[in-house]
């Protein structure tokens, strides 16, 4: 069964890259531990990366860190990136049989497992990474594949190991400047965000001679996801689990945007733009179009991850605007619901990186993985090197006031040169909140430096409300059960089912849809939400909500194994 599923992946493959395989993968034995003779050999050995996301600032190991992980492993990581976070070279990889030595290949790991690209790793870790083993501790049961197939074959990378959320991100940002001037109103619901856009619009129609925005959004591309649907889930008392809404009684996913409390979040959009508070250009704006806007100070407020416009805030800041830089809050459609951000996952796992069959020393690979899981890897990881970018001072970890003025201000040059935090989302590491054997946390964001970093009119909205961090205004995690699938954005479906396929047709149409929805006559909101959901269906939406809902069930079952 498992060869005729392979046999169907790579014919699929095949058709996809107009490709003629010679091949199915090479030598079966290739890159089995016992093919190492290496130990542990610091002599310099060059290791081929692939990662479906891109990296602006990498500069081959020229930076800080990267020339000292050589000089204490004599490993160079010779890295590529996708462009744009395109997954397109993925399959072409596949189908040629070829590859780099470690892939980080995000959703399509499923790609390489059928295709037997990726080796398993569970003896290599056993065997080789006792820092990886006491990294992943009780989670190494979450490393395994599946109910079928219970080997490792992806280290997880992109989420931290005991990750403590230790501020808000939140989703709907409003300015200081506008708080203080209305003497800091309550903001819990979506209306008292409206109310509060709509009094200081009234009074100040421009700013800077530049008519004023109340509200604007990014749906650029896949930045839809962020600023447009995921704020209904998020603002009807739902956390993440990608596009859907797991039952958690029964397991049984569904679309979250096919909730009804969802349709009344879109019904508000819809009004916001009816009495003209939002944006006219949020859905065909550029995101660099959006960066400006939010940059000028005009936009009141946005609804989007405070990454997203935070190349705009840094711009607001070095212009002398700080004061129109934003606040968070936990913004609910109505007071019957509490935003659940902080819900636990436990440890999802998830996303990560595999080591090929073309790589000739995978215990030589394996171990370089561990070094970086090392408490002085980590170390050197997330705060750079001792005395250059941090000192110790009475027994704690310390950066330098100019260090530090530079990752807030210069940050994208910063990490060039020095490589701090530019290795974190390729390899396996602790979260925030964690301590190291000396008391100090691995990574540099921990409440003291996170409060430290707050700007002045943060300061000063954060006291008007009562809190000293802005995750003091969000529902804790002790509030909420933990999620016993972990997060469901990172089950990804068979490559051999064709649940891709609807799930592609379903985004097109959602896409298109809900900003018909917004922008149309209030009159005709109902019916053209019918006709979406409708529409979905017709797309093959309820077969493939029941086989994730299956996809939800086998993970639950594997972790409670």
């Amino acid at each position: 069964m498992k060869h005729k599923k392979r046999l169907s992946l790579l014919l699929a493959i095949m058709m996809m890259a107009s490709l003629v395989l010679s091949a199915c993968g090479g030598d079966s034995q290739k890159g089995t531990a016992a093919d190492s003779q290496q130990g542990d050999s610091l002599e310099p050995m060059t290791i081929t990366f692939f990662s479906a996301d891109s990296n602006a600032n990498w500069v081959n190991m020229e930076d800080a860190v990267g020339k000292k992980l050589t000089e204490k492993t004599g490993i160079t990581i010779q890295a590529e990136f996708a462009v744009d976070g395109s997954n397109q070279k993925l399959p072409l990889m596949v189908a040629s049989g070829e590859y780099p030595d470690l892939v980080f290949a995000k959703s399509d790991a499923n790609m390489f497992v059928d295709a037997g690209a990726f080796i398993d790793l569970t003896d290599l870790i056993e065997e080789h990474a006792p820092n990886l083993k006491k990294l992943y501790g009780d989670y190494m049961n979450r490393l395994k594949w599946s109910s079928e197939d219970e080997s490792i074959y992806v280290i997880p990378t992109l989420n931290a190991v005991e990750h403590e959320q230790l501020d808000a991100g939140g989703n709907f940002h409003i300015q200081h400047e506008v708080l203080k001037e209305l003497g800091y109103p309550e903001i819990k619901t979506v209306k008292d965000f409206e109310n509060a856009l709509k009094e200081y619009y009234e009074k100040h129609p421009t700013i800077d001679g530049q008519p004023t925005i109340p509200l604007s959004l990014n749906a650029d591309g896949w930045r839809f996801i962020i600023s447009v649907t995921d704020p209904a889930f998020i603002s009807t008392g739902l956390s993440s689990d990608g596009e859907y809404y797991i039952d958690p009684n029964t397991y049984e996913a569904q679309l979250h945007y096919k909730r009804p409390e969802e349709k009344e979040y879109f019904r508000w959009l819809n009004h916001m733009n009816d009495i003209g508070l939002l944006d006219k250009e949020a859905f065909v704006q550029k995101t660099d179009q959006y960066e400006a806007k939010v940059s000028s100070g005009r936009v009141l407020g946005v609804i989007d991850a405070d990454w997203g416009f935070s190349h705009a805030t840094n711009a607001l800041r070095t212009a002398g605007k700080e004061n129109r830089t934003y606040a968070k809050f936990p913004v609910q459609l109505d007071e019957t619901t509490k935003d659940a951000s902080f819900q636990s996952t436990g440890y999802p796992a998830g996303w990560g990186v595999g080591i090929t069959t073309s790589a000739e020393d995978p215990v030589r690979i394996i171990k370089f993985l561990d070094y970086l899981a090392s408490e002085e890897g980590q170390i050197l990881l997330n705060w750079g090197i001792e005395g250059e970018h941090y000192n110790i001072v009475d027994g704690k970890r310390v950066i330098p006031e100019d260090v530090q003025d530079r990752k807030i201000n210069d940050n994208a040059n910063f990490t060039k040169e020095s490589g701090i935090g530019l290795y974190n989302s390729l390899f396996p590491r602790y979260g925030d909140g964690v301590l190291d054997s000396t008391g100090n946390y691995y990574t540099t964001n921990f409440p003291e430096q996170i409060k430290e970093n707050y700007t002045p009119s943060a300061k000063a909205t954060l006291e008007a409300y009562g809190a000293e961090m802005w995750k003091d205004l969000w529902p804790q995690a002790d509030e909420f059960e933990e999620k016993p699938w972990g997060a469901a954005y990172l089950i990804s479906p068979p490559t051999d089912s064709n649940m891709a396929i609807t799930f592609k047709k379903v985004e097109e149409i959602t896409r298109k849809r809900i900003p018909e929805i917004i922008l149309a006559d209030p009159a005709q909101f109902d019916q053209l939400y019918d006709q979406f959901i409708q529409e979905l269906n017709d797309a093959g939406a309820e077969k493939m909500e029941e086989e994730y809902s299956e996809l939800i069930r086998k993970r639950v079952e594997l972790w409670n194994d």
